[in-house]
């Protein structure tokens, strides 16, 4: 009964899960989204390699720093910070992936290696990582519902997006880049 019990209530809070983000969330005052998402993560753990948006304070950011911004990926810390890169990635005609991320999602440390490999592999690309606690703001203007979400921009314009940490998606996504990028280049 104990196995029957917990499956229930897993698939319970899947549901409810389910329910608010697909079908009513639009009914729910924005500054309220954030306890029910925060609420259903603590139920339902993850869904599909999601972590749905949460306010957490960790003093500790170093993890952070270490997994999430190592090979050639830059951590974003300010509005300015991400303003220059992306003048920078312009400049130098590079597509930028933007993770963004938290310090307490399992599925953004899951993927966070093979986010840095990928930045080693793809010198031609610009990868940055964004904690969306850190600038929750500049988050919230994305529209970032869930974490990881990985944006894909040229000339400062989405191009593409993938939500969640599913590495055979962002590998496509990055080599449909990439071809594009040498498509153009002909």
């Amino acid at each position: 009964m104990g196995v029957q019990g917990f499956s229930f209530r897993r698939s319970f809070w899947s549901w409810v899960l389910w329910w608010c983000i697909h079908l009513r969330i639009d009914q729910i005052p924005p500054h309220q989204r954030v306890h029910l998402y925060s609420y259903c993560c603590s139920q339902t753990k993850h869904q599909m390699g999601q972590c749905f948006m949460k306010h957490h304070n960790d003093d500790d950011d170093s993890d952070h720093n270490a997994a999430f911004a190592s090979g050639n990926v830059h951590l974003i810390t300010t509005k300015e910070n991400w303003e220059e890169k992306l003048a920078e990635a312009s400049k130098d005609g590079k597509i930028v992936i933007a993770n963004f991320s938290a310090t307490w999602c399992g599925p953004c440390k899951m993927i966070a290696p093979f986010y840095c490999e990928l930045s080693e592999a793809h010198p031609s690309l610009m990868f940055l990582t964004v904690d969306v606690d850190e600038l929750s703001e500049f988050s919230s203007s994305w529209d970032i519902k869930a974490t990881p979400t990985f944006f894909f921009l040229r000339d400062g314009q989405q191009v593409d997006k993938l939500v969640g940490a599913n590495k055979p998606e962002l590998q496509k996504k990055i080599t449909a880049i990439l071809d594009s990028m040498t498509q153009c280049n002909k």
